[in-house]
């Protein structure tokens, strides 16, 4: 039987929500182990000049825990 945990990252980048969430999930991929799915909860941008200047995502990384 496997334990699983859920936890909540915030990311940004000034590319894409996809370059975005990726970025979340090197990042934790460095501390947590076993990470099984990823759930995009939330996009945002921010504006600057009538321009996207960052996407931000809010996300929920699925772990498996030892």
């Amino acid at each position: 039987m496997s334990v699983l945990k859920v936890i909540e990252v915030l990311s940004s980048s000034e590319v894409s929500w996809e370059e975005a969430t990726q970025k979340a999930i090197s990042k934790a991929s460095k501390s947590v182990k076993h990470i099984r799915s990823v759930y995009v909860n939330e996009q945002s941008a921010a504006v600057k000049d009538g321009k996207i200047s960052e996407f931000r995502v809010n996300l929920k990384i699925t772990f498996e825990l030892e």
